[in-house]
C-alpha cells in the first residue's frame, strides 16, 4: 500500500531529499550507475534548481545540466546561474559547478573530463536523456564503457509518484490559478475583450506569487457548428486558438484553459462559460453528458488501472454524437487525460493518437496526478469542456480542485 498525503506546508529541501532517494532506488533497481540529464524538466526534478525562462535562441546554450551518481545523496549541477537558483536546497558547494556549453565541441570535451571525475572508472551503465551534436562527436570520451541507455525509464518511474511536498506545491499552484479565475469569471460580460480577461488574470496570479505564465490564457469563443470555425487538418475542433481583442457578445460559449507555475510546479485549469445568459436546455444536457463521462472515468481511477480501462469507461458512458467530428468524447489531437507536475502535461498520456495498445501500457500508480478533460460537442449548439484534477490512490482518488461549474452546475 502507498499512502498518498498532501503536505500543508511543503518544503523544498525535504522534497529534494525524497526525490533523490527515489531516483537512486530506481537507478539501483534498473542497474544504472549514473544519470546525465539535459532536459529542463528532468534537471529541475533531479536537482530542484530553478532558473529564469529564456528565449529559444539561448535556452539550449545556457541550459543547466545535472548528474546523479548512484550512492551520492546529492546531485551535481552545472549551471551559469547564480546562487538564487539554489534557494532552499541542501546542495554543497562541491556539487555546484560552472556551466558546460554542450552545443559546442569545447563544452562537450570539458564535460567529458568532469563526468569522468564524477562517476569514476567503475560506472558501467550510464543513462542520458538527451545528446547534443557535440556530445555525439565526443561520444567515446563521454561514455568509454559503452553505449549509454535512456534515462527516461528512471525519470519517468520517479516522476509518476508525487511526494507529499510535490502535491503541496501543486495544490498551491492550483489555488492561485483558481483564485485568479474567480476574479476573471466575475468580470465576464458583453463588451469585455478577451485580452482584458488575460490582463486581469495575469495581474492576479503574479500578485499571489506565481513564478510564470505557463499556458497563455485561452478564452476561446466556440462556434455553434464546426463549419463556422477555422478549417483543421484533422477535421475536428480548432482548439486552442490565440486570444485576441475580440469583444465578448451575449450568448458566447467560452472554453477556458490556462496554467501557471508556482515553485516550479504547473497548474492546469479548464471550464466552459457563457456570456450574459443562462444555459439553454441543450447546453444543460451537454453538461450532464460531460458529468456522466467524468463520473464513469473517476469510478475506475485507482492504482493498477490502465489507460485503456479509462478510455473504455468514457466511451461506455457516452451515447451522444461524435465530439467535434470524431467518434470519441475528447479531442483527438489532445487526450482524455494527462499527468501534471513540473510540466503542464506529462506522463501518463491517455487517449492519444498512439492507440489502444499504448493506453493499455499506461498503468496508474498511487501518487500520480491526473487531469481528465473530456468534452461534449453537438452541431448547432457548440459544446462543453471542463477539466478535473485528481491524485490517484490505491483505492481511488483525491480531488485537487473544487472550483464550481457555473453557470452549468455546482
Amino acid at each position: 500500500m502507498t499512502t498518498v498525503s498532501i503536505a500543508p506546508e511543503p518544503d523544498v529541501a525535504r522534497m529534494q531529499r525524497d526525490r533523490g532517494e527515489r531516483l537512486r532506488a530506481i537507478m539501483a533497481d534498473q542497474g544504472v550507475d549514473a544519470l546525465v540529464l539535459l532536459g529542463n524538466a528532468n534537471v529541475a526534478y533531479a536537482s530542484g534548481v530553478r532558473w529564469p525562462l529564456s528565449d529559444p535562441g539561448r535556452a539550449n546554450v545556457e541550459r543547466p545540466v545535472a548528474v546523479v551518481v548512484g550512492g551520492d545523496p546529492r546531485p551535481h549541477v552545472f549551471t551559469a546561474y547564480d546562487d538564487d537558483a539554489f534557494d532552499g536546497l541542501d546542495l554543497p558547494d562541491d556539487h555546484r559547478h560552472g556551466p558546460v556549453y554542450l552545443d559546442f565541441d569545447e563544452g562537450a570535451e570539458t564535460f567529458a573530463a568532469a563526468l569522468a571525475d564524477l562517476i569514476g572508472a567503475d560506472a558501467e551503465r550510464v543513462a542520458v536523456d538527451e545528446l547534443s551534436g557535440p556530445m555525439l562527436r565526443s561520444h567515446a570520451r563521454l561514455f568509454p564503457r559503452g553505449e549509454p541507455t535512456s534515462a527516461d525509464e528512471v525519470i519517468g518511474a520517479a516522476k509518476a509518484t508525487k511526494t507529499p511536498d510535490e502535491l503541496g506545491f501543486l495544490r498551491i499552484a492550483l489555488r492561485i490559478t483558481e483564485d485568479a479565475i474567480a476574479a476573471v469569471q466575475a468580470a465576464v460580460a458583453p463588451g469585455v475583450r478577451q485580452t482584458d480577461l488575460t490582463a486581469a488574470f495575469l495581474h492576479r496570479v503574479f500578485d499571489e506569487g506565481a513564478d510564470a505564465n505557463i499556458l497563455d490564457p485561452i478564452w476561446q469563443v466556440m462556434p455553434a457548428r464546426l463549419g463556422d470555425g477555422p478549417w483543421t487538418t484533422h477535421g475536428g475542433i480548432a482548439c486552442p486558438l490565440l486570444t485576441t481583442e475580440r469583444e465578448l457578445e451575449r450568448g458566447d460559449v467560452i472554453w477556458v484553459d490556462t496554467g501557471v507555475s508556482y515553485a516550479g510546479f504547473s497548474s492546469d485549469f479548464g471550464r466552459t462559460w457563457l456570456v450574459g445568459q443562462d444555459p439553454t436546455a441543450a447546453q444543460h444536457a451537454q453538461y450532464r453528458a460531460w458529468r456522466q463521462i467524468i463520473d464513469a472515468v473517476r469510478a475506475e481511477v485507482r492504482a493498477g488501472v490502465t489507460g485503456a480501462e479509462l478510455t473504455a469507461a468514457a466511451l461506455g458512458a457516452w451515447d451522444g454524437p461524435a465530439s467535434g467530428g470524431r467518434p470519441r468524447p475528447w479531442m483527438d489531437h489532445f487526450y482524455l487525460g494527462h499527468g501534471l507536475g513540473i510540466e503542464s502535461a506529462e506522463s501518463p498520456f491517455i487517449g492519444t493518437d498512439l492507440g489502444d495498445a499504448y493506453d493499455a501500457r499506461q498503468v496508474l500508480v498511487a501518487g500520480t496526478v491526473l487531469v481528465l478533460e473530456p468534452l461534449i460537442w453537438e452541431e448547432g449548439h457548440s459544446g462543453y469542456r471542463s477539466e478535473e484534477v485528481l491524485v490517484v490512490t490505491d483505492d481511488g482518488w483525491i480531488s485537487m480542485t473544487d472550483y464550481p461549474y457555473d453557470p452549468y452546475g455546482d
